[in-house]
């Protein structure tokens, strides 16, 4: 049995602001018992491409990073921060999730593979992410003395390939950092979120954006903790704030067991193959 945190945030373009708010809920989940805590999508940098450009880090410096390990070691906690800027060798940009350990030592990342390059009916309107990041290449599961963690990010949740993908590596706990607008949020998210449940037998561990941030965008929230059922067993409607949950493995098990869909399955995962003109 291991208690999950999950953060709820309303975060903005500048960083030490974010760093500010999420520090003090990461140090109330320590206090409630929380041995791993996941963190939304943008949760250090929320703004324009602008933004993420200046705010962008190398994978495993900056300063970003240094205080994430610093804040993991310090609380003795395992961190998923949803995603942040990272730059590549490249000069290119990646919307990166960065696994810590609680030594502070980043563990494994996943640079998000879908691009939400959509029309929605909102302020906003266009939102256009292939413009600032550039797309991942990797589908990532993590060994973690708490299950096997399968890694996506927000618009991932749209494309069941991948998390069959990540239920065939292994993945005993899937972990949904997001931003989703208020508008798909509230047409799609829990249904989205809980059929990837279903569907791959795993924990969905989902945390949200919420509120009303720059250029127009609204965000819904809603960040909640899902069991292979499908069940929402916690959930952060509204507002900032934390939610805990118990994630239990054997029930996991219990589930393949008696509904073993991996054994029954007939069609297998193949990913598009891509070549590197067409990905940039």
């Amino acid at each position: 049995m291991t208690k999950v945190g999950v953060v709820q945030m309303n975060s903005g373009a500048d960083p030490e602001m974010n760093l500010k708010q999420l520090k003090k809920k990461l140090q109330g989940l320590q206090l409630q018992g929380a041995r791993l805590v996941v963190t939304p999508e943008n949760c250090l940098v929320f703004g324009t491409r602008a933004d993420y450009q200046r705010h962008a880090e190398p994978l495993g410096a900056g300063p970003l990073q240094a205080e994430l390990a610093v804040i993991t070691r310090q609380l003795g906690i395992w961190l998923l921060v949803g995603s942040m800027p990272i730059r590549q060798a490249d000069g290119s940009v990646t919307t990166t999730s960065l696994l810590f350990d609680s030594e502070g030592q980043c563990q494994a990342h996943y640079d998000k593979l879908h691009m939400f390059d959509v029309e929605v009916a909102d302020a906003h309107q266009s939102y256009r992410e292939s413009d600032t990041f550039r797309p991942g290449r990797d589908i990532k599961v993590v060994p973690t003395p708490f299950g096997n963690i399968g890694l996506s990010i927000c618009y991932d949740v749209r494309f069941p390939q991948l998390y069959s993908a990540l239920r065939a590596q292994g993945a005993d706990i899937i972990v949904v950092p997001a931003a989703f607008t208020k508008v798909t949020g509230k047409a799609h998210w829990d249904v989205l979120l809980r059929a990837r449940a279903v569907e791959t037998q795993c924990w969905i561990v989902a945390a949200a954006q919420w509120g009303e941030h720059n250029e127009g965008r609204e965000t819904w929230g809603h960040s909640m903790v899902i069991d292979p059922w499908g069940q929402v067993v916690a959930c952060q409607k509204l507002g900032t704030g934390v939610l805990t949950a118990d994630l239990d493995l054997n029930l996991s098990q219990t589930i393949r067991t008696n509904m073993p869909l991996m054994q029954h399955a007939r069609f297998g995962v193949h990913p598009r193959s891509t070549n590197e003109e067409q990905i940039e």
